[in-house]
This record gives structure tokens, C-alpha cells and sequence, in this order.
């Protein structure tokens, strides 16, 4: 048996011999393939080779073959050819170690580089490969031998990345050709017999082998995340684009529509002022109609006056009976023209100015909607937190309003807590009259995290726009389109919007968080026990107008210590 595997070994050395090693050489590096990979097309390159070539196009999106130039997109996963790998494997140890190709120019050493330890001039020259059999450091022209020389053929050549000092042992200066996996440390052969004999240790050229293949797999990690990222990337500048051209419609139509409601103001601006002459004008002219009748009805009672005065000294009595007749018969019936009581056109103002009301109130209740959703499109959203440390940074202070509560809970300890109690709060035009619950002073339109602790037959842990009903029937958090509650019992939990219920999984807590970020538009409620958070439900929507955290509470007259509070954390 042992004589066919050493005749199967020299036909192989055989065989590798008769292999063209110009067959088995990268392209790029033109060198024996290291860490050979083979692309989609069926061209083989060095790993690293062809990473740098397509690092490079990463800004193109696609990627080629630097050959055939055939592209790929997505980036494609490069995966180890172990047969390859293999195959250039045995031609380097049966073959002649190749010359770098092309020939390495030789260059004076810098600071940075390795000398050659051969060269005598005072500036020696760059070093290209070192010899781990010498000991020695080599440029091109003293590294000849190692190519021509039959014994010199057998030693091991490595690029001269780094001085051949630093891979010496300092305390036997020996080469380090031994890995220690107990002290995971590079160590010379005699360390393995001194202060390192009992360890667990390797030749160093197997943890290079055991080194490479765990290289592979994060390399293979590396790459699966840089195309994740390269997607997002692509992602990322969609959004951009998309978010620049909606801008741009967004401020054409915008303007386009204030335009129009200017216009529109402007046109009615126009024809309340044309009313106003028009009827102006229209009052003016009857009125000046009026006195030329008026002034004429005057002169005609004068001489009336005129003519009676003269009756006066008249003696004969036949004769004045007969002229009065003559008067009064003369001087007809002339209507009443005296003008009605002064109008003005305060009326017109009054009803103008009843528009602006209008329009104001208008205004008011529909403005917030605009910049809240404008500020709801977020370019760039923050990551969602994952523990609870990282949700106690958007903890926000929140304190109960003491005007809306309903009359009977009481709020305590810097009105963060609430009890129940029998004697009332005073009236209040905002206070809640027909559920125990009550609203928080502060309105939300950020991130913000709070805990709420309870004890009582049900807790109502809400948010609430503050245009809430505080009196009907549908106030109860979660009975109305204006608020949203997650009812926690002993029995599990239910949550409410809009008067839909949804049953909701999970133990009973007795302590609960709430996490909002308003312009993601989500509401998210978790179990607490400990540093431990799981989360319960979690709302997507659209909010329009700020939110005010809100509690509220079931219970009994005769149930004992309940309460109701937001955490001070």
C-alpha cells in the first residue's frame, strides 16, 4: 500500500509538472492564483484581485468581468474554488517557484520599505521578497539565485511586506513558524519546549490554512453586507430623488393654491367694493332726487304762506271766503317725502368682519394639520430602539392636568398620580364628567417614551388629540376617532380606536411602556418586568394634530389602593 501512494504521489508531481502554471495565473496580478474564486462567467482571479476591481465600480452599480467584460448586478458572492485552490496548490510544490511577473523594478528602499539585506550602497535597494529558509531579505537582482540555484529553489519565498525581525522570536531569535492556541501567540520551536510546552500548538502554516477559511467566511459576510448596504444605498438615493421631486410638486401646487385663494379673496375684496360705490352711487342719486323734490314742495309752501298772509287784511268777507276756497283747491296733495332714519354701511363692515371670524376659526382648526404633516416626512428616521436603556433617552417629564381630570380622581405627588376620591373637584369647562380618566398637560409631536404604574380593575393608558369630547357618551378613551387606549386587566389586554376592539397577547403587567414616534406615525405599548421590555401592540397611522398622554381607571367605591401614575424615571 505504501509503494502505490508513493507511486500515486510521483504521478501526481508528475502530471502537476507537465501543468502550464501560465494557465493557473490571475489575470490582473498576472502571479499563481492566491485564494483562487470563479465569477458567473467562468473566469477565474484572485480574491483580493477582483474585489479591488469591482470596489471600484461600486458607484456604477454594475459589475464586470475585467476579461470578457460581461456584467453583473447585483455584485456577485464570491465563493472559494476548492479544486482550483487545490490544483495551484500542488503546482508550487512541484514546480519551480515562478518569478514575479513582470520583473519588479528595482528602486531605492524608503522609509517604510524593506531593504534588501545584500546591497552594500549606503542607500540599499527595495526588498521584494524575503526568504524564510535565509533569514534574508532580497531585491531583484540578489533574489536571482533563489530562481536558477537547485538548492536555493527549495526555500520558502514570501512577499517583503514586513521587516524579517518582527517574525523573529526576541528571546531565541528564531523564526516564529509555531502558533501557541493557548496563548494565541506566534512562538519558535524552542518556546514549545520552554515556557510554552504543555500548550495546544499548531504550525503556523495550518492556522494561515484555518486563518483563510475563516477569512473566506467573513469575507463572505463582508460582501453579503456590503450589498446589503449598496442596496440601501440604492434605496436611500431613490428616496432622495423622490423626496426632491415631491418638494418640487408640493411647492408648486402649494403656491398654485394660495395663489388661487389670494385671487379668490382679492375678486371678492374687488366686488364688495363695487357694491359699495354701486350703492353708494344709487343712494346719492335718489337722495338728491329727494331734495330737488323737497326743495321744490318747500318753495310752493312759501308762496302759499305768502298768499295767505295777504288774506289777513283783506275786509270783505264773501271776497275771502272765495279766495281760501281758490287756495285750498290750488294747492293739491303732495306726498311725505321727509327721509326714513340715517343708514349706513356699518352693516357691511359687521358682516366682513364676521367673515374674518369665520375664516380665522377656519384657519386655526386646520392649520396645525399642515405642519404636522409636513414635519410627519422624515427623510432620514432614526433607528427604533431596541432596550429599554436606549427608550429612556426619549423619556419625556409629563404631568396630569389638574383641570381635566374627572371630578372624582385626585391627583397627587406632583400631579404625576391619581386616586380615587369622594369629595369633587370644582367645575371645569375641560374636565372629563363621564369616565374617570384625565389627560396629561404636555402635547407630543416628537419621540417620547413614558411608564405608567397602576393598580385598579382596569387602566386606560392613552393619547388623546386635546380637541377630545369631555362629556358625552363617546369621551371614554378609545370610544372616538381622537384617541387611542390600551384597556390592561387582570385577565390581558384589549386595545381600542375609534370604538374597535382588538384582543391583544400577554401576561398582565401592572407596570406598562408606551413609546410614540409621531412622525413615523406609531404608537407601541410593552410589558414591563425588570429591565425586560415585550411588546404588546403597536399602532400605524397618521397623526394630524398633537397628542396628550392620557389615564384612566376603573374601580369600585369600595375597592382599597387603587391608583393610577406616571413613572418618574
Amino acid at each position: 500500500m505504501a509503494g502505490k501512494q508513493r507511486q500515486q504521489h510521483h504521478l501526481e508531481e508528475q502530471h502537476g509538472v507537465e501543468l502550464d502554471q501560465g494557465e493557473f495565473c490571475c489575470s490582473i496580478c498576472l502571479d499563481l492564483l492566491k485564494q483562487p474564486v470563479t465569477i458567473p462567467c467562468g473566469h477565474n482571479y484572485c480574491k483580493r484581485c477582483i474585489e479591488g476591481c469591482w470596489d471600484r465600480e461600486v458607484g456604477k452599480g454594475v459589475f464586470s468581468c475585467p476579461q470578457c467584460r460581461e456584467t453583473f448586478s447585483p455584485r456577485p458572492v464570491l465563493r472559494r474554488n476548492n479544486m482550483l485552490a487545490e490544483v495551484v496548490e500542488k503546482l508550487k510544490k512541484s514546480s519551480p517557484q515562478p518569478r514575479p511577473f513582470p520583473p519588479t523594478a528595482v528602486t531605492c528602499s524608503g522609509p517604510s520599505d524593506v531593504s534588501c539585506d545584500f546591497c552594500c550602497s549606503a542607500r540599499p535597494n527595495k526588498a521584494v521578497m524575503s526568504c524564510l529558509t535565509c533569514l534574508a531579505s532580497y531585491c531583484p537582482s540578489h533574489l536571482e539565485p533563489h530562481y536558477s540555484v537547485p538548492v536555493l529553489k527549495k526555500h520558502l519565498l514570501v512577499s517583503a511586506t514586513t521587516p524579517l525581525q518582527e517574525k523573529m522570536c526576541k528571546k531565541h531569535n528564531r523564526l516564529m513558524e509555531v502558533y501557541c492556541q493557548t496563548d494565541k501567540q506566534l512562538v519558535c520551536s524552542l518556546c514549545t519546549v520552554d515556557e510554552h510546552k504543555d500548550h495546544k500548538t499548531i504550525p503556523v502554516s495550518k492556522q494561515k490554512a484555518e486563518l483563510e477559511d475563516h477569512l473566506d467566511f467573513s469575507q463572505k459576510k463582508v460582501q453579503t453586507r456590503v450589498q446589503q448596504k449598496e442596496k440601501e444605498l440604492r434605496v436611500l438615493s431613490k428616496a432622495k430623488r423622490n423626496v426632491k421631486s415631491s418638494a418640487k410638486t408640493a411647492l408648486k401646487d402649494t403656491d398654485r393654491i394660495f395663489a388661487e385663494l389670494i385671487s379668490s379673496m382679492q375678486r371678492r375684496h374687488a366686488e364688495v367694493t363695487q357694491l359699495i360705490g354701486d350703492q353708494e352711487q344709487s343712494a346719492v342719486t335718489q337722495a338728491e332726487e329727494l331734495e330737488l323734490q323737497l326743495e321744490e314742495e318747500i318753495a310752493q309752501l312759501r308762496r302759499r304762506e305768502t298768499d295767505l298772509q295777504q288774506l289777513e287784511h283783506v275786509d270783505d268777507p264773501i271776497h275771502l271766503v272765495q279766495i281760501f276756497q281758490a287756495l285750498s283747491t290750488c294747492s293739491g296733495h303732495t306726498p311725505d317725502l321727509s327721509p326714513g332714519p340715517l343708514r349706513s354701511f356699518r352693516d357691511v363692515t359687521d358682516c366682513v368682519s364676521e367673515l374674518r371670524v369665520q375664516l380665522e376659526a377656519v384657519l386655526r382648526d386646520t392649520w396645525p394639520r399642515i405642519p404636522a404633516t409636513v414635519s410627519y416626512i422624515d427623510f432620514l428616521p432614526l433607528p427604533t430602539p431596541k432596550t429599554r436603556q436606549e427608550f429612556l433617552n426619549y423619556c419625556c417629564p409629563l404631568t396630569l392636568d389638574v383641570t381635566s381630570n374627572y371630578p372624582y380622581l385626585h391627583l397627587i405627588d406632583k400631579n404625576r398620580r391619581l386616586r380615587p376620591s369622594p369629595s369633587p373637584y370644582a367645575a371645569e369647562p375641560g374636565r372629563f364628567t363621564k369616565f374617570p380618566q384625565v389627560l396629561c398637560r404636555e402635547g407630543l409631536s416628537e419621540r417620547c417614551y413614558w411608564e405608567v404604574e397602576w393598580y385598579a380593575r382596569t387602566l386606560s393608558a392613552a393619547v388623546a388629540y386635546k380637541e377630545i369630547n369631555r362629556t358625552s357618551d363617546e369621551s371614554q378613551f378609545g370610544s372616538n376617532d381622537k384617541s387611542w387606549s390600551l384597556e390592561c386587566t387582570a385577565k390581558g389586554y384589549l386595545f381600542r380606536h375609534n370604538n374597535v376592539e382588538r384582543m391583544v397577547s400577554g401576561t398582565c403587567s401592572y407596570k406598562v411602556g408606551v413609546y410614540l414616534d409621531y412622525k413615523a406615525g406609531t404608537l407601541s405599548y410593552y410589558q414591563l418586568s425588570d429591565d425586560s421590555m415585550v411588546l404588546l401592540h403597536k399602532v400605524q397611522t397618521t397623526f394630524t394634530q398633537p397628542l396628550y398622554p392620557g389615564l384612566g381607571i376603573n374601580y369600585e367605591w369600595y375597592d382599597v389602593g387603587v391608583f393610577a401614575q406616571i413613572v418618574k424615571v
